[in-house]
Parts: C-alpha cells; structure tokens; sequence
C-alpha cells in the first residue's frame, strides 16, 4: 500500500495483524451502565511503546460505542505524540489496531456505516488520526484477548 492511497488494510482473524506492524495499539473501552460512567484502557507495542497499560477516565455520562472510540482516540494521539517526541514521523509507521469492539473495526475500516449521530465525530477524528501513518489496519480480536493483554 503507498502512502498516497491512505486507505485501510484489515486483515481477517486469522491473518496476523501485527506481523509487519511497526507499532501496534491494542484498546479497549466501556461504561458502567450504558451510558454511565466511561472509561477504557490502551497499550501500545514495537517502536513506541507504553511501559504499562494506559487506563482512562471519560468525563460525563457515555454509551460503550464512545468509550471504545475514545480509548482508540487517545491510544493514537498517545502513539503520534510519543513518535514525534522520539523523532519519528508518523507517516513512516505501519499501524495495527486490535480490538474487541466489532463496531469500532468495522466503522473505521469503512465496512459498515456511520448511523449514531453521537459517533460521526469520534469515527471522523480516528479516521483522520489513523491516516497520519504509513499503513494501517485494523483486526477484531476476542475479548477474552483484549482483557488478557489490558490486564482487567
């Protein structure tokens, strides 16, 4: 894929996402009721990397859809900021996201549409945030996974 298409790679489950990943950004998100009180949770893995599971707190009341988004949200400013702060340019990275939020992946992916008012802007940021690196994809994975990985 060139730089110039931008567009997503996703792989399929048995495909390896992470294979010719430079970095790779595992997230997850959720609300205490739904909607109530939002939180979520991101790691990130290869060439920027965090030490540790990075946990969240999302003001006000929010559904699970937005909590996903906005772990995946911070996930990829935490990734571009922490890249340019090394002296890495985004746009030279490789990126797989996985998640268990089959919405999240497929919105973003391009698959399935936009229907919630509430989720046009997160899935506009994550889009815009995701087309800053080289490539890019995207993988579902079981939440038993996410939850092995995020460590809740």
């Amino acid at each position: 894929m060139t730089s110039a298409s931008r567009s997503p790679r996703v792989v399929s489950p048995t495909t390896s996402a992470t294979a010719a990943a430079d970095v790779t950004l595992i997230f997850d998100g959720g609300s205490l009721g739904n909607p109530g009180k939002g939180y979520g949770s991101f790691v990130s893995r290869g060439l920027v990397q965090t030490a540790e599971p990075e946990r969240r707190e999302y003001p006000g009341r929010k559904t699970n859809n937005e909590a996903e988004y906005l772990s995946l949200i911070h996930g990829l400013r935490w990734i571009i900021e922490s890249a340019q702060r090394d002296g890495r340019n985004p746009a030279t990275l490789a990126l797989a996201v996985l998640s268990d939020s089959k919405l999240v992946v497929e919105q973003v992916s391009g698959r399935w549409k936009v229907k919630h008012d509430g989720l046009k802007p997160l899935h506009a940021e994550a889009v815009a945030l995701v087309q800053q690196f080289r490539t890019w994809q995207l993988r579902w994975q079981p939440r038993a996974e996410s939850v092995r990985l995020l460590g809740h």
